[in-house]
């Protein structure tokens, strides 16, 4: 072990020690730190969406931290500790690349793809009753974009799939005369919601099969509304009007005004 890996784990036992550690860290749990990680991990990826590396270093950081905060507080209980975590992971990635490190051979996006599922079901089969191999080991905590993608993967590595882009769009188009004919019956029942929930679903299926994760790409829509309103604003502002007293339509005519601002340069 490096020594300032081992400084961290030092740190980290110092900062739960019971007498003299801090009494924040004391009372986590590992429940109690699950906010924390998720939060970690939204950090890093929008350090590397900004690409603000100097940040993405100590986010990093941060990350790492909620590792070792773990493996500190199952050392804590007897069930594994640090050097338990590096050695499972070390296991895994050799496991899942054995074209790397037993075959030596290359593969094809697809045949990756193809081995990569066939290792995964091999190892959910291992620890999960067969009636619930499909998806136990899918979170639901995950984002639900994230989510729908890793279900539309797991299905599609079954063969239930779309050849390509094109049957994705087509059921995208399906959904939505769903969802209007549903919006136009009753826009606030449960069927309406249900509706929009395919449509959000079949989306997902459209941007797996572009090769876009779904998550991202929302978020890059909405920084880019947000932008665009900030010129809206912008825009108004040197008309002589207020944004809180516009009416939606100077609003739609600054927009479009901005639309076209940025399709120009």
């Amino acid at each position: 072990m490096s020594e300032n890996v081992a400084t961290l784990l030092k740190i980290m036992a110092t900062l739960r020690d019971p007498k003299t550690g801090c009494e924040w860290d004391k009372a986590q749990t590992f429940h109690s730190i699950v906010p924390h990680t998720i939060e970690e991990a939204y950090e890093v990826a929008g350090a590397i969406e900004t690409n603000d590396m100097p940040a993405l270093k100590g986010e990093l950081g941060d990350l790492l931290f909620q590792v070792v905060f773990y493996a500190q507080l199952a050392q804590e209980q007897n069930l594994f500790d640090f050097d338990d975590v590096v050695d499972t992971l070390n296991e895994k990635l050799e496991r899942r690349h054995p074209h790397v490190f037993k075959q030596q051979v290359t593969l094809s996006e697809s045949e990756l793809e193809q081995q990569w599922q066939d290792i995964k079901l091999q190892e959910r089969a291992q620890h999960t009753h067969k009636s619930k191999v499909l998806w136990d080991d899918i979170p639901r905590m995950l984002p639900a974009l994230s989510r729908a993608q890793k279900i539309q993967k797991r299905a599609s590595a079954l063969g239930f799939d779309w050849p390509d882009y094109h049957g994705a769009l087509e059921k995208v188009v399906e959904e939505v005369e769903e969802v209007s004919e549903a919006l136009e019956y009753d826009p606030h029942s449960t069927h309406s919601a249900e509706e929009i929930g395919d449509l959000l679903f079949a989306t997902v299926n459209v941007a797996r099969h572009a090769k876009h994760d779904p998550e991202q790409i929302l978020r890059q829509a909405s920084d880019k509304f947000v932008a665009r309103f900030a010129d809206v604003d912008t825009v108004l502002r040197k008309r002589g009007v207020n944004l809180q007293k516009a009416s939606l339509q100077e609003m739609d005519d600054a927009w479009e005004y901005v639309k076209k601002q940025h399709r120009d340069q």
